[in-house]
């Protein structure tokens, strides 16, 4: 069944590139994590979204689920002294916990456009 047309792009697609959810042009963030006021292409009001720590929360049970199985994999596999394995995981985390909470907010934040738009500055839903 194909997907009725929304007038917005791809709620995944727009939160990877972090770009506005209703044109997909405008940059959604200035900074690392600071949400533009409103998009430069259309003028969407984006200072309306509250993603809060969803994007967090997911991410942590993500990580959790795909690194502790690796983690403990090389446990079993080598013998490394505890202190390196604390560093090595501790870096492996934080490093893929920053690099995916940009684009997991992205996400989220398309998401909510996409199923509460009226939320957005009056854009109704079609």
């Amino acid at each position: 069944m194909p997907v009725p047309n929304t007038g917005t792009v791809a709620p995944f697609a727009a939160g990877v590139r972090c770009v506005c959810p209703r044109c997909g042009k405008g940059p959604l963030f200035q900074g690392f994590l600071t949400v533009v006021d409103r998009c430069a292409s259309c003028g969407l009001e984006l200072a309306r979204n509250d993603s809060g720590d969803g994007p967090a929360i997911f991410l942590i049970f993500i990580l959790g689920f795909l690194v502790v199985p690796v983690a403990l994999w090389v446990a079993m596999s080598v013998d490394w002294p505890l202190w390196i394995h604390a560093i090595l995981w501790s870096v492996v985390i934080l490093g893929l916990a920053l690099g995916m909470l940009r684009p997991a907010k992205g996400i989220l934040i398309a998401l909510q456009y996409r199923h509460r738009r009226e939320e957005y500055g009056g854009d109704a839903k079609p």
